[in-house]
């Protein structure tokens, strides 16, 4: 395959600003050759994206992000290369999507009951609705009945006063669904846990290997976000302990600044041992 590798994207499925046809379009005109979508909790997006792919278009490896949380901190799981239509993924989708639920209504229920926000039946109805309705939604509306000037600001001064507790995936949880459904799953920005959270050294080597414990595969070594230190300590960790390297930009549309195919990882560039297995082991779907 030609072009630029960027394996983690959100459409409007999830928190993203691009459908799933709008997500195709940039990234062939980005010039990249292999891509995923890894909506929140959700499939949707590359099923659409599976759909719509015609002879000529990029390559393309199924994908999802699942947010986790245990005793011991935060984490974002992407599974890769899972049969579409496998009964695991699937299950895990909607156990993810009934937390999600349970989230949003304790924060709508702290903002009314903690800052007196109300919002019009319509209003919640239609978030509600949504694939994956979360924090920014929320912060949106926020903006839209003038509760904040920004949805920065409804995010940071309201919305993450609140901490819902029990409401996560665990990483076991999302580990175990990604195999049982065929797919590979991976430690999305190793160093980066919660919000400004940073796990660098010996946590973060002893993180990865607690996860190793639940069947992780691989970790996310090419970050948007990334110094070229962490990327290093991030390969380092990933090499010694024999796992698959992925490439990926968290691009989501106007909603980040981030650009697609901002990764690190240059068109070009040697790839590094685990990134060419992982290529070599995933499911690739439009080759």
């Amino acid at each position: 395959m030609n072009g630029m590798i960027d394996l983690h994207m959100h459409t409007t499925v999830s928190d993203g600003t691009d459908t799933p046809a709008e997500i195709i379009g940039k990234v062939k005109k980005a010039g990249i050759g292999l891509f995923s979508v890894t909506d929140h909790d959700a499939v949707k997006g590359g099923t659409e994206v599976l759909d719509l792919l015609k002879e000529g278009d990029p390559a393309f490896i199924t994908g999802a992000e699942f947010s986790c949380k245990d005793e011991l901190g935060r984490y974002h799981i992407l599974g890769y290369g899972y049969e579409p239509d496998a009964e695991a993924i699937h299950e895990l989708v909607a156990y993810g999507h009934r937390l999600r639920l349970k989230k949003v209504t304790a924060r709508l229920d702290f903002l009314k009951s903690e800052f007196g926000f109300d919002f019009p039946g319509e209003a919640l109805r239609e978030l509600f609705a949504r694939d994956n309705p979360g924090k920014p939604h929320i912060g949106n509306l926020m903006v839209k009945y003038g509760f904040a000037a920004t949805k920065e600001e409804a995010i940071l001064r309201y919305i993450n006063k609140l901490h819902v507790r029990n409401s996560y995936v665990r990483p076991e949880e999302a580990i175990e669904g990604i195999l049982a459904g065929g797919g590979i799953p991976v430690l999305a920005h190793p160093v980066f846990g919660s919000g400004d959270e940073t796990v660098r050294g010996e946590e973060l080597r002893e993180r990865v290997r607690r996860l190793m414990g639940f069947g992780i595969r691989g970790m996310e070594c090419f970050y948007s976000k990334f110094t070229e230190e962490m990327r290093e300590e991030c390969l380092s960790v990933a090499e010694s302990n024999g796992l698959y390297v992925t490439a990926g930009s968290d691009y989501h549309g106007t909603n980040k600044t981030v650009a697609l195919g901002n990764t690190g990882l240059i068109a070009g560039m040697t790839h590094p041992d685990g990134l060419e297995r992982f290529l070599s082991d995933v499911r690739i779907s439009n080759t």
